[in-house]
């Protein structure tokens, strides 16, 4: 039997055993005064009634409590149920009726023991029945209490439940969202560039077979590029516990500056950082992929455009990244949203950092500001 079914034969373990407590008493009387059996007898059958009632209780605490302690008029074996049935009732704490039960319990008692005038049983029944309502009060009072505290301990173990439970699906969603941001930047370079190289032979008639090549290499290497990308930033979705892929830091912008100067756009860059060396990791990944991204929109809107490029901070300040290109006419404006300018306002907000865009004499000007905290 479990520790459930143990809790819930108790009530009736304690009933049986006033009740044994008065069997016994009443089978004494059986055997010395044989024309009181009949008595006894319904005494007992009482007695069994008032336990049958018992299951009740939960449902109808009140009713049960007042039946089996009205019993008490013309029963002694009915006291232990009415017993387990006032405790029920003093769980729910409410004390009009619990007084309610409780004298007619010592009324019954009371009268029942009078039968013969101010005896010593008499007095003996009240007084022990006065105890015994005080202890049941306060045992029943006590089983409420501890009641009360396992539903508060199971609250509060479901609400911890429930917010690892939001944190873990945060951490999710935040990991997510940090690879849609990785897809969107290496992808959106990767097929600009690749739109760059096809047009350029779809469109000129006067490349020589060397330079179609040429060209056709370096779409075939900008695919296989993407693809890799592509693989390593799925595959951190399937395999959490390989180890994710290097990312780009600051050290490799002038190489992917040379990328795209070597697929036809004109980039004019000024670098003010005099000491990148020290430039924090993390702070490098995110102003590489910034200034990635700023060239990929500009070959999307403003193909052709010269792009101009200003790169300015020092420790302790702040790095200032400024991308600005010549708008196409007919074009979209580029400042009116889009993901590639959400993932970046992102990931500037990631390290308390700001980015803006604006249009300014015909020119898509994108700023971003990054915290430069000086090395310990």
């Amino acid at each position: 039997m479990d520790q459930s079914k143990w809790m819930r034969a108790i009530p009736y373990a304690c009933s049986l055993a006033v009740m044994g407590f008065f069997s016994i008493i009443l089978v004494w009387i059986a055997v010395t005064e044989p024309e009181r059996r009949w008595w006894v007898i319904g005494d007992l059958a009482v007695g069994i009634s008032g336990l049958v009632l018992l299951p009740a209780r939960h449902r109808a605490p009140f009713t049960v409590a007042l039946i089996t302690a009205a019993a008490a008029l013309i029963s002694t074996t009915v006291i232990g149920p009415a017993f387990v049935a006032y405790v029920s009732l003093t769980k729910h704490r409410r004390w009009g009726r619990i007084v309610l039960a409780a004298l007619l319990l010592w009324t019954a008692t009371a009268v029942y023991s009078s039968s013969d005038g101010l005896t010593q049983q008499l007095i003996l029944a009240v007084s022990t029945m006065t105890l015994s309502i005080i202890a049941l009060t306060v045992a029943g009072l006590y089983l409420r209490s501890r009641r009360d505290l396992e539903t508060e301990r199971a609250n509060r173990r479901a609400e911890e439940q429930l917010r690892q439970f939001e944190q873990l699906e945060q951490a999710r969603l935040n990991e997510r969202a940090r690879i849609a941001r990785e897809m969107h930047d290496v992808l959106a370079h990767r097929i600009s560039l690749l739109s760059l190289h096809a047009g350029a032979l779809a469109h000129r008639t006067d490349l020589s077979a060397a330079d179609v090549r040429a060209a056709a290499t370096v779409i075939h290497e900008s695919a296989h590029q993407a693809l890799t990308e592509l693989r390593a930033t799925l595959g951190s979705l399937r395999d959490t516990s390989s180890t994710a892929p290097p990312q780009p830091s600051w050290t490799e912008l002038p190489a992917l500056l040379d990328e795209v100067r070597q697929a036809g756009q004109i980039v004019d860059v000024s670098n003010e950082v005099p000491d990148a060396a020290h430039l924090p990791a993390q702070i490098g990944r995110h102003a590489y992929r910034i200034v990635q991204e700023a060239l990929t929109n500009a070959r999307k809107h403003a193909p052709g455009a010269r792009v101009e490029v200003l790169l300015r901070g020092r420790p302790g300040q702040e790095l200032h990244l400024r991308i600005s290109n010549t708008l196409t006419p007919g074009r979209v404006d580029p400042s009116s949203g889009g993901l590639g300018l959400i993932g970046l306002t992102e990931r500037a907000n990631m390290v308390n950092g700001t980015l803006t865009n604006h249009v300014t004499n015909a020119q898509f000007i994108l700023d971003a500001t990054l915290p430069w905290e000086m090395s310990s």
